[in-house]
């Protein structure tokens, strides 16, 4: 059993965007003249469509050149920062992290990704000081409390596996797992392939997430998937709770009741931004 954290578990998708890695963006590359901007891009990729819950640095790219093509900021005649050497070391690093991208830094000199890395840095530092603040949504902890009975519980995100283990252990809900993967470990194919290792059967594998990748993540395995629809986490939970685990050790999940799911997920992640429909 797969379960991704941020805007899964825990009520903290908006708040660590919107309260820390946002702001920092504005901050650490002096974008304050536009800084409406730089939000509304922001969440559109983080927290409103199919890429959210993406690699932190992916999504930085994917922000600056979502604004570089936003005629109002054109028009503001502020510079947005070119993402080439970001890109490339994406391309070349498995596991984007902080660890690694200070190795990368340190090897290239290379001024945007030693930015990057600053801002990173902001931003968990801001991240630590706001975790107070984060909840489980509803009927998480019943749900691990009666998944532990029956299987083996894997945390799998994109999050730092230090800022992970913070906050399952401040809610004491560590005690329900079997591993914590976090973005050292890889990406969310890797850590469901590193944490499965051919011990399960398909049918026996099962990824619940609230976002795209997760889904990608999943399938890329043959895992079936619940999704935690963003929005609706809570009801999400409540059915998952009342209902779908229950189907899941019953063998009566995958099929016309996953696909029913999934068609519902997808429709609450757009792919394009509301500016460009205005």
């Amino acid at each position: 059993m797969g379960i991704d954290s941020d805007g899964c578990v825990f009520n903290s998708m908006e708040l660590k965007q919107k309260k820390c890695l946002l702001p920092a963006v504005v901050k650490n590359w002096n974008l304050e003249p536009i800084r409406k901007y730089v939000i509304e891009t922001g969440e559109f990729v983080n927290l409103y469509s199919k890429w959210r819950g993406m690699n932190r640095f992916s999504a930085l790219a994917m922000v600056f050149d979502l604004l570089r093509q936003r005629n109002e900021v054109r028009e503001s005649e502020v510079k947005i920062p070119e993402t080439e050497s970001l890109r490339e070391w994406i391309k070349k690093e498995t596991r984007p992290s902080n660890a690694a991208l200070k190795v990368a830094v340190g090897k290239t000199g290379d001024s945007f990704l030693k930015q990057t890395l600053k801002w990173s840095e902001a931003a968990n530092e801001a991240i630590a000081e706001v975790s107070k603040d984060i909840s489980l949504f509803d009927f998480v902890e019943e749900s691990l409390k009666k998944l532990k009975e029956k299987a083996d519980i894997v945390v799998v995100s994109a999050t730092p596996e230090e800022a992970l283990k913070r906050e399952w252990e401040t809610y004491n809900i560590s005690q329900y797992t079997r591993a914590v993967c976090g973005q050292e470990l890889g990406n969310k194919k890797e850590q469901i392939a590193l944490a499965s290792n051919g011990k399960y059967k398909k049918e026996h594998m099962l990824m619940l997430g609230d976002a795209s990748g997760d889904l990608k993540a999943a399938k890329e395995n043959d895992t079936l998937f619940y999704p935690i629809n963003p929005g609706r986490e809570n009801k999400s939970w409540e059915k998952f709770y009342n209902k779908a685990m229950d189907k899941f050790f019953n063998g009566e999940y995958e099929g016309k009741y996953e696909s029913q799911l999934i068609e519902e997920f997808e429709k609450c992640l757009p792919n394009i931004p509301p500016w460009e429909k205005l």
